[in-house]
């Protein structure tokens, strides 16, 4: 089957063993990035496409007249047009599961540096603050303790139940928020409850309709003063702006953010502005380690072998009613 990867500069660094995919597929046609105007190109031989972050509307389908499978080289699927794919019987598929540890560490990772005051104390030492300071320590900012604290975790799938692992052995006191418009089933509580009791909010959810715009200005304003809150999902899940300004009030503790809702975002981006403060920005590259990355194009090469022999695998269907 002949097969294109659009984006494989996203998976890819030179460290990554693609001979997996080959095997699956071929003859292949690897692409580092694809633009808007490169696609109908691209596509018009491929039965098999595989896109992390290309996007594949109903116009970049209709271009494919030969397509067969789509498989995404991530979990979040929505730079897929799940209908229209289903319309032309093309068959759409995600990974899961590849970059859960990964994920999680990298959460972790964004909440210890904000609960210790990490960037602070860097650049305090940088600065030579503790060279001139009169005693031994510096102790300002002050640092937040973990142990005790709430954790609320919004999506409690492969990557919430792992944070949510790692946070139970800080200490921490982990409460999982029921999905927007779903009342709640046990050990479940509605998110604009969650957040008044949640120092920390960790989002772990899918995008979709119903999620898109979920931490909006109002939940900001519902969640404890001095609260931390926490983004590896992605960044459409976030008002942007409601959140640089709840930032800039005191209002929340900090942030700590893998995703925006622009990637990669301009120089204008209301999270790039200089003065917001407790702001950690990493550019999307929570999923990243080698190992997950290795293991993605695994999960690739068997997500294709099990549609050549008629057993997708991780199907995706379009939403009813879309």
């Amino acid at each position: 089957m002949r097969a294109v990867f659009l984006d494989a500069g996203t998976v890819d660094a030179g460290d990554v063993d693609l001979s997996p995919l080959q095997r699956a597929a071929g003859p292949w046609d690897w692409h580092r990035a694809t633009t808007a105007a490169q696609l109908p190109q691209r596509l018009a031989t491929a039965q098999v496409v595989v896109t992390n972050k290309v996007v594949l509307d109903a116009a970049a389908l209709a271009a494919a007249p030969r397509l067969a499978l789509v498989c995404v080289a991530a979990t979040g699927y929505d730079n897929v047009d799940l209908a229209a794919a289903a319309a032309r019987g093309v068959t759409v598929c995600n990974v899961r599961g590849y970059a859960t540890a990964a994920v999680a560490q990298h959460t972790m990772m964004l909440l210890l540096a904000l609960a210790g005051r990490l960037p602070q104390y860097r650049q305090a030492v940088a600065a030579g603050e503790w060279s001139r300071a009169g005693q031994f320590c510096l102790v300002e900012p002050p640092i937040l303790e973990l142990s005790g604290r709430v954790l609320g975790v919004v999506g409690h799938g492969a990557i919430g139940q792992a944070v949510a692992a790692a946070a139970t052995a800080l200490g921490m006191q982990v409460r999982i928020a029921e999905r927007p418009g779903q009342s709640p089933r046990a050990g479940r509580q509605v998110l604009a409850e969650l957040v008044r009791e949640a120092d920390v909010l960790s989002l772990h959810c899918p995008l979709t309709a119903q999620t898109r715009g979920l931490v909006d200005g109002a939940l900001l304003a519902a969640m404890k003063p001095g609260a931390l809150l926490i983004n590896t999902a992605r960044g459409a899940l976030v008002d942007e702006p409601a959140l640089a300004e709840a930032l800039r009030s005191g209002h929340l503790g900090g942030a700590g953010l893998d995703v925006l809702g622009v990637e990669p975002p301009p120089a204008s981006h209301p999270l790039l502005a200089p003065d917001i403060p407790n702001l950690i920005l990493t550019p999307h590259c929570a999923w990243a380690s080698r190992d997950a990355r290795q293991r993605l194009v695994g999960e690739l090469a068997a997500t294709i072998e099990a549609f050549r022999a008629g057993q997708p695998r991780n199907r995706l269907v379009p939403p009813a009613g879309a």
